[in-house]
């Protein structure tokens, strides 16, 4: 299968991306991944994104779609992949259309991880992280600490990172609004998009995913 996941910040993309990918058997295609691995590599679309990321800008929509092209047409992506944050607006979209349709290609499927907004808000402003190993991630809520403040694992102290702010949270989801947003009617007008809530439990998600997907294959065949 090919899949576009769509959601917004919090929705939890990142963790049922990697889950869908793996129960489907098709590579996960990560926009941070790319990024990473080209700059990493120092490939010559990695020296260019890091050139304008280096002056404070974002890498143009066509930098972003060279890469992505160039990972789909790997080996490993041939009957499928599951695209995590790409396309991010309807121009990119409508390039990845073009790329597709040159391969005699399309997707399967659009799937959008619906949560409230006032629930993104909760679950991500709530996130407190370790100062000593950033991988010791707590919530105030879903996931507090045994005692406040401290870390459960190795007693360092936690603290909420900038990026988690409650303002700049809300600004994140305006920019998800008002620029990848637009993908979903862009998708529904060609009836690809499968709306499932993003709420409960990561297990009970996927398989919601999963049950989604499968419905959607079988009536467009």
């Amino acid at each position: 299968m090919r899949i576009v996941l769509v959601g917004p910040p919090g929705a939890g993309k990142g963790t049922q991306a990697v889950r869908l990918a793996e129960k489907l058997g098709v590579p996960h295609i990560s926009t941070g991944d790319l990024f990473r691995a080209n700059i990493s590599r120092q490939t010559e679309l990695g020296k260019l994104a890091k050139s304008y990321m280096d002056a404070g800008n974002l890498v143009p929509d066509e930098v972003t779609i060279a890469m992505a092209k160039d990972r789909m047409e790997q080996p490993d992506a041939e009957n499928g992949f599951l695209l995590d944050g790409f396309p991010r607006n309807v121009s990119q979209a409508e390039a990845l259309d073009e790329l597709l349709q040159g391969e005699g290609i399309k997707l399967d499927a659009v799937l959008d991880l619906e949560v409230p907004e006032e629930e993104v808000v909760k679950r991500i402003a709530g996130r407190r992280i370790c100062r000593n190993d950033s991988s010791h991630v707590f919530h105030v809520t879903y996931s507090p600490p045994k005692k406040e403040g401290v870390c459960d694992v190795c007693g360092g102290e936690l603290y909420q990172r900038d990026d988690d702010s409650e303002d700049t949270v809300r600004k994140r989801l305006e920019v998800y609004h008002t620029q990848t947003e637009p993908i979903i009617d862009y998708y529904k007008a060609q009836g690809l998009v499968v709306t499932i809530s993003s709420l409960g439990p990561v297990d009970e998600i996927t398989k919601r995913a999963l049950e989604a997907l499968k419905r959607e294959k079988a009536g467009s065949e």
